[in-house]
């Protein structure tokens, strides 16, 4: 809670008069719980006599946010019209919304929305000079983003302010709401019991500008939670074994839905944790039914009135008896063992212990530790901070210090301000740890690291979500393997990534053998939260006299063209600007780390366009030749040249292609450089929307198989796209390099009517601009 809420109690007393606001920080006139409880439940009755059949708690919450209460839903094939409580958007992708916000020529935004200055703070050299050195290096940006907001009703969160999700469940989330965010994180909300969803800025784009938001019915799967946790054993196990069990694509498509016994015992932070890195199983969001520990957490940060009347709408906040899932999981929380997952990808689950130690031996992983790293914006809760700051006394009073580099990374600056009160931060720096901004840092690869040398294989351990490849420090040796605060702490004592806090013990420096005890925290402050200094702007009431200006000159903001429009012919002999080997994530497509300074300028950002995937031909990174020259080029150069010479290419990928990030830039950038296909064995959700949103087609193999009679010197042709209808499959001619026989193949796609029209248009935005003439 910022400190803008202490200087607003007047404003939300004078407001409860007529209803509790969603949020006191909320322009005046914005919806209040009892106005969105009441249509919740009017829409509910609607859809119970058209379903006629008992509802999950996911459909419960999408079902009452239809556009039209009346639609017969089918999962897995009904396209939903919603209409979202609230938009968030980070400062990475809330550049390129808001130039688009700003194509869009509305005046202000039809539904509360934030901007939140997280991704864009790199560390380096502590808390406080590496946000001193961001508001210099980013004045720009930040000016654009804090006058837009002005301008367009935006609340603004100045950097300092925290990572945007703790900022959501601190003050905006609650129980039965539809949050999108244009953070692939965003399902952090649900820790509250909402559905919160990552999508792209286009999406943001259509909900701020009240158009209903599109998205396909998704299936549901359960999951079942008995027990109760003890021990080392924290929420950030059951997602990491959730992870190794569904695996990064097991949720596609699909809400997990947690239940049972077990939901009651975790903290609100601890289900946020949870459905946090649900992420990175590809689900669309997690979700759990409203617990007491949700209303002690909505309470203990000052929204008494929201916690009053989820209580009474609780008959709503939680699954029907009887109701069916498409996928049923059951996790006993008292059998449930520590984890750590990795390296290299998320869902490689490992229990700690002497199966993992064998693992390491046999793959010849680096065993010594190089750093541990604790926060962000999966694990920096009040409770994992006093966890690991437990152990972290345990070590000191056996005179030890870590015995490598620690980052501390608080969530937010309610979260800093309350743990450096409280006596926290003293602890972990008595320890010899670092205490890094109130921003995303390395986990998203905003880490200036120089302690290793790019190339060397070194091993880290984290608290964060994601893990891929280069993902926190640019080098490709990093083994990086990601856990729960309290291991990461007891690790970074030992030194060692297999360390067994429950088996294993550390020589002190007087020559015993300690054994930690295991973690104790406490789920919330005793003292109360305090909010630290306030780093929010409201939106004035009146900003008809505001301007948003843009230099021409930047490089790093420009005012976005439009896409050419389809000339309704079929796209013919397009050559494969690469074809793709494994995984290929939205970090391998469009990086983040150093290439952040250019999210706001399309041009410039795309300079980076796929130089993190591996080429299938060569095995190399960011080599492919130009077909039509025979020369070898970096990826971007190749495709700028068959841009400049008209030639629009295509891509050609592997598995779970666009997997991690929201980051439209992925989509943006293939469509800006001339891209007009993507053609894969499967999808990762949000990316799948992002490219059709941007009037790209995203095609996936009818047989997996073809993937490999193509090569990245093929010349490829897209035919019937004058007849493209959903669920009608299209033909691809493949003329092979070297005079060999062509050869057809058949390809499959999800467009719906609508979004054949945003192909049609050349993007969703020419859409929506052409219907408001």
């Amino acid at each position: 809670m910022s400190t803008a809420l202490r200087g607003s109690m007047s404003l939300f007393q004078a407001r409860t008069l007529a209803g509790t606001p969603l949020s006191v920080l909320d322009p005046k006139g914005s919806p209040t719980i009892e106005e969105t409880y009441a249509k919740m439940a009017s829409r509910l009755q609607v859809v119970r006599k058209t379903l006629n059949r008992p509802l999950t708690l996911a459909e419960k919450i999408l079902f009452a946010h239809l556009d039209d209460p009346t639609t017969k839903v089918i999962r897995g094939e009904t396209y939903l019209k919603l209409r979202p409580d609230r938009v968030a958007m980070q400062d990475a992708t809330a550049q390129m919304a808001v130039l688009q916000f700003i194509s869009s020529g509305l005046p202000k935004t039809a539904v509360p929305s934030t901007i939140h200055c997280d991704h864009l703070i790199a560390a380096e050299n502590g808390s406080a000079k590496d946000l001193h050195a961001a508001q210099v290096t980013n004045k720009e940006v930040y000016d654009f983003l804090a006058s837009a907001g002005a301008k367009f009703g935006i609340g603004f969160w100045k950097p300092g302010s925290g990572i945007i999700h703790q900022i959501i469940l601190e003050n905006y989330a609650f129980p039965g709401g539809l949050i999108i965010g244009t953070d692939s994180h965003t399902p952090n909300a649900g820790g509250l019991g909402l559905l919160a969803i990552g999508v792209g800025g286009a999406d943001a784009v259509d909900v701020m500008a009240s158009m209903p938001w599109e998205l396909k019915a998704p299936k549901v799967i359960g999951v079942k939670l008995t027990g109760e946790m003890s021990g080392w054993t924290s929420p950030k196990d059951v997602i990491l074994k959730l992870a190794g069990i569904l695996t990064v694509k097991g949720g596609t498509g699909a809400i997990v839905e947690y239940f049972g016994p077990g939901v009651e015992t975790v903290s609100a932070t601890g289900l946020a944790t949870i459905a946090n890195m649900g992420a990175e199983i590809g689900a669309t969001t997690s979700t759990f039914p409203y617990t007491q520990k949700m209303s002690d957490y909505l309470r203990a940060t000052k929204r008494e009135g929201l916690a009053d009347a989820a209580d009474k709408f609780k008959a709503n906040l939680s699954a029907d008896e009887g109701c069916e899932y498409d996928q049923l999981i059951e996790i006993n929380l008292s059998d449930l063992k520590p984890h750590l997952n990795g390296p290299f990808t998320p869902d490689w689950a490992h229990v700690v212990g002497p199966e993992f130690k064998k693992t390491l031996e046999e793959k010849k992983w680096p065993e010594e530790l190089s750093a541990g790293l604790i926060g962000s914006c999966t694990n920096s809760s009040y409770e994992d901070m006093t966890r690991s700051a437990a152990l972290t006394k345990q070590a000191l009073a056996a005179g030890l210090k870590f015995k490598v580099p620690f980052h501390v990374t608080p969530g937010s600056e309610q979260v800093r301000a309350t743990i450096d009160r409280d006596g926290l931060i003293g602890t972990f720096e008595e320890a010899g740890a670092s205490v890094l901004a109130n921003a995303c840092g390395p986990c998203i690869g905003q880490w200036h690291r120089k302690d290793v040398e790019k190339g060397s294989k070194n091993s880290i351990i984290t608290s964060y979500n994601r893990n891929f490849a280069k993902r926190n420090d640019g080098n490709p040796g990093t083994h990086a393997f990601v856990s729960s605060p309290e291991l990461v702490t007891a690790t970074a004592f030992a030194g060692t990534i297999t360390f067994d806090p429950t088996r294993d013990t550390i020589k002190t420096p007087d020559g015993k053998d300690f054994k930690f005890a295991p973690p104790v925290g406490m789920e919330l402050p005793p003292r109360g939260f305090d909010p630290g200094e306030d780093t929010f702007q409201a939106p004035p009431e009146n900003s008809s006299g505001l301007e948003v200006s843009v230099d021409p000159a930047s490089q790093r903001l420009a005012l976005l063209e439009a896409f050419d429009r389809w000339n309704g012919k079929d796209l013919t002999d397009m050559p494969v600007l690469i074809k793709a080997k494994g995984k290929c994530t939205t970090d391998h497509i469009s990086m983040a780390g150093p290439w952040l300074k250019f999210r706001g300028h399309l041009d410039n950002i795309s300079n980076n366009l796929l130089i993190g995937a591996e080429n299938a031909e060569t095995g190399k990174i960011n080599e492919v030749t130009n077909i039509i020259t025979g020369e070898k080029g970096k990826v971007p150069e190749v495709a700028r040249q068959y841009k400049a010479k008209g030639v629009s290419w295509v891509v050609v990928g592997d598995e779970n292609y666009g997997e991690g990030s929201s980051r439209e830039h992925a989509a943006l950038e293939p469509r800006h450089l001339g891209g007009r296909a993507i053609i894969v064995k499967s999808f990762a959700r949000i990316h799948e929307t992002n490219l059709k949103k941007q009037g790209m087609l995203p095609l996936t193999f009818a047989d997996p198989k073809d993937y490999d009679r193509i090569s990245g010197h093929d010349r490829l042709s897209i035919l019937g796209l004058s007849d493209l209808q959903p669920g009608k499959p299209l033909k691809v001619l493949v003329k092979p390099a070297g005079g060999k026989a062509p050869f057809e193949i058949t390809v499959n796609h999800t467009f719906n009517e609508e979004q054949i029209d945003w192909f049609k248009y050349g993007s969703a935005l020419n859409r929506m601009k052409a219907m408001a003439k």
